[in-house]
């Protein structure tokens, strides 16, 4: 029996906040005289905290100390200290991502276990991170499977991912969720109404109007819209006038033939499990009645519905486990002082993206770059692919200017590039890079399988500099 290591995830979403605690087995699995390959053999999710509403002061701040109280409720009704942990994740999702304090908040969490992954999750990530938790990757994965797609509908956004062969080949997010409008379910009075829905709303003749009475029939009107505007952005319908106000940042970049659709997030649960008529506002927002005009939109019935891994909690579950790798021993990296590097994300490029001998594989990079794109700039990631066998000396050198071409924009704003590579060519392809590139830190690591939504700590090097250790904080499936 291998080592067993215990992983926490936190998610703040804009309506809910979880905890859930996995429980990880690794061990050696290399030969006696083989380079060690620590990987993860079981894993078991043993605790799944409540579902708490996200705690707000007014509707632009975080109440921090509430929220620092339910994950500490949390780890004492799991019983795991926070020196218990090997490995985590704390994640904000959503509209939380846009409060005033939503990074103070980020750094009060990290203080409570190790060396947290702290990530304001981008629309692109967060439709990542809820599509694996989803279990819809793992989905796409089987032989025959096709395009897979996760809706993961929250509060207060709708992100959409798509999976073909287990990789994330697009995503795009909507403001559309339960928590759009909140009213008082005894008097049906409106408490607050989106900028955007309201705009629908009296776009389409429905009175809906903060301080004033609803009808329950124009917010069924009102859901049936959000669900159409939906498929429309899926492809599943042509694009009508509301539709492109409620992007969050970018369509699908692609036209996509669907061929199985999951549907996570708190929402879910109302389109898999029809909500009590008696009771249309169980949690005093529109959530339930958002969940039926999904169930019984017409444009949705055009796709088989597959069943999800989790629903609510598909975004804590992704948010995080961890495993401990070794790489390999074709390595490059420009100097042993940039080391340790923590809390890394992993752009995966994938086999297709590699097709007909790289022809389009900047053009690729780029687009895949942009999802790590924030308003202050890039976010640092490592970018990984399989790369060639045995290549020769013109490959390696043409790789390097595909490379400087896909990554022009990031390096502008990086001094740090990391390149993580199945196939033994990573000394190589990391030494022409530095010649390339003076002044810039490189670090090129061979033989680690990685996939994105993962991220990485890299370690200070190992056997006379020869190989790296590294932790891959990986995402759990439950079951």
């Amino acid at each position: 029996m291998g080592d067993i290591l215990l992983s926490v995830g936190i998610d703040l979403g804009t309506t809910t906040s979880q905890v859930v605690f996995s429980r990880l087995e690794v061990e050696n699995t290399a030969g006696a005289a083989s380079v060690p390959r620590i990987r993860i053999v079981g894993k078991e999710i043993f605790y799944r905290g409540g579902i708490h509403f996200t705690p707000l002061i007014g509707r632009s701040t975080i109440d921090a100390p509430a929220v620092r109280e339910i994950v500490e409720t949390e780890y004492a009704r799991a019983g795991v200290a926070p020196g218990d942990l090997a490995a985590g994740a704390v994640i904000i999702t959503g509209e939380t991502a846009r409060k005033e304090n939503s990074e103070a908040v980020l750094r009060t969490l990290s203080g409570l276990a190790g060396d947290f992954v702290v990530a304001t999750a981008g629309s692109d990530l967060e439709s990542i991170i809820a599509g694996r938790g989803a279990g819809t990757a793992e989905l796409s994965r089987a032989p025959g499977s096709g395009n897979l797609a996760n809706l993961d509908i929250g509060g207060g956004t709708t992100n959409m991912a798509v999976f073909v062969n287990g990789e994330p080949a697009d995503t795009s997010c909507l403001d559309i969720g339960g928590r759009q409008v909140i009213l008082d379910p005894a008097s049906l009075r409106l408490e607050y109404v989106a900028a955007k829905v309201a705009v629908l709303a009296s776009r389409h003749g429905l009175q809906l109007k903060e301080g004033g009475r609803a009808d329950p029939e124009d917010l069924r009107a009102l859901c049936a819209h959000l669900a159409l505007i939906t498929a429309q952005a899926m492809g599943l319908e042509p694009a009508g006038p509301d539709l492109e106000a409620f992007y969050t940042s970018h369509p699908l970049r692609r036209r996509w033939e669907f061929d199985g659709l999951t549907f996570s997030g708190g929402v879910a649960d109302f389109i898999y499990a029809p909500h009590n008529p008696e009771n249309p506002f169980p949690y005093g927002d529109i959530g339930a009645i958002l969940g039926e005009a999904f169930r019984t939109c017409p444009a949705f019935q055009k796709i088989r519905r597959l069943t999800p891994l989790e629903t609510i909690r598909a975004t804590v579950v992704g948010a995080g486990a961890n495993t401990m790798d070794i790489s390999g021993s074709t390595i490059a990296y420009s100097d042993p002082g940039i080391f340790p590097i923590k809390n890394i994300p992993i752009l995966k490029m994938s086999d297709g993206d590699q097709a007909e001998d790289f022809k389009y594989f900047a053009s690729r990079l780029a687009e895949k770059v942009s999802w790590y794109e924030t308003e202050d700039g890039y976010q640092q990631m490592a970018v990984a692919f399989r790369g060639i066998g045995n290549p020769g000396f013109d490959q390696i050198k043409r790789l390097t200017g595909i490379l400087l071409e896909g990554l022009a924009r990031f390096l502008i704003a990086h001094d740090l590039l990391i390149l993580i590579l199945d196939r033994d060519m990573s000394k190589a392809l990391g030494n022409s890079l530095m010649n390339a590139l003076p002044g810039k830190k490189i670090v090129a690591l061979d033989s680690v399988k990685v996939e994105n939504g993962d991220y990485i700590d890299i370690g200070a090097p190992l056997a006379n500099g020869r190989v790296i250790p590294l932790v891959i904080k990986t995402l759990v499936f439950g079951k």
